[in-house]
């Protein structure tokens, strides 16, 4: 999968994984995400997912920090879930908003095998232990969009590896560079009197 890299990340990454700040960027993640795919939806059908997606994103989170605790790279942590998220698209015909085409999930699932069948994360349940005790909010399916062929947001031929495109426009493969140096202010949600508390906090 071709994905994004820039300080931001980096920053959400260090946000996440601070106690005092974790769930102030937790939610603001939450939120970045769901209006960032409710986007790519018709909008007659976007109030209608919404809780799903915040539901939904709000249990990756906790994923993408297993996954950094089991030595994933930060691009690889977080390419998981957004795989989880494309399963999740899949199983509810959502395909205007997947990243990839579906015929690469088996491929995607492989790479990260160890990581998804320890967690219980299958294409069919794509949450597996992550998946919150209270559930999470149903959304209608449109299935008959999984027959139509064509993903329009999907970008295929990139299944072998994590690809990241970096703030300076390079797409390099793995996601191993070195971790610059963020304030946790500068992940979303965050603001500089979040960051101070947390600090104070610890």
């Amino acid at each position: 999968m071709k994905i994004h890299q820039n300080p931001r990340h980096w920053a959400a990454k260090k946000a996440l994984t601070t106690p005092g700040i974790s769930s102030v960027a937790n939610y603001g993640l939450v939120k970045m995400h769901t209006k960032i795919f409710l986007g790519k939806a018709d909008e007659e059908r976007r109030e209608e997912r919404k809780e799903h997606l915040d539901d939904f994103f709000d249990a990756t989170m906790d994923t993408y920090v297993a996954a950094l605790e089991a030595g994933y790279s930060e691009a690889e942590a977080r390419e998981v879930t957004h795989l989880q998220a494309n399963f999740d698209f899949f199983n509810h015909g959502w395909t205007e908003m997947m990243e990839i085409p579906a015929e690469e999930f088996e491929t995607h699932y492989r790479r990260y095998g160890d990581f998804f069948t320890g967690h219980g994360i299958t294409i069919d349940d794509p949450l597996g232990e992550f998946r919150p005790p209270e559930g999470i909010a149903d959304a209608p399916e449109t299935p008959e969009r999984r027959d139509r062929g064509a993903y329009e947001n999907a970008i295929a031929g990139f299944a072998d590896d994590v690809y990241v495109v970096t703030g300076e426009g390079e797409t390099v493969v793995g996601g191993d560079g070195p971790e610059p140096e963020v304030s946790v202010a500068d992940a979303p949600g965050v603001s500089e009197e979040d960051a101070d508390e947390g600090a104070n906090a610890d």
